[in-house]
């Protein structure tokens, strides 16, 4: 498991680390404590890569397309 901060890590990066995670606590062969803190860092990972996806679902919903339907630029989006 890493140690990098999540709030740092690309959408890529998250996910993967997630997937190490589920497939460990699926196994089942992690000890009690190192279980909490997989799952902690899992609610971490997977709150980061939902964050990611908005993060790009609002950049692809701000193309603005001409009458042709042809993309012609961007609109601003809001600061979160």
């Amino acid at each position: 498991m890493s140690t990098a901060d999540v709030n740092e890590m690309s959408f890529e990066d998250a996910m993967r680390e997630l997937e190490a995670v589920v497939n460990k606590l699926e196994r089942g062969d992690v000890a009690l404590e190192e279980s909490i803190t997989l799952y902690e860092r899992g609610a971490l990972l997977k709150k980061r890569c939902e964050k990611k996806l908005k993060e790009a679902e609002e950049k692809v919903a701000t193309i603005t397309l001409d009458g042709q339907g042809q993309p012609t630029g961007t609109t601003p989006t809001k600061e979160m």
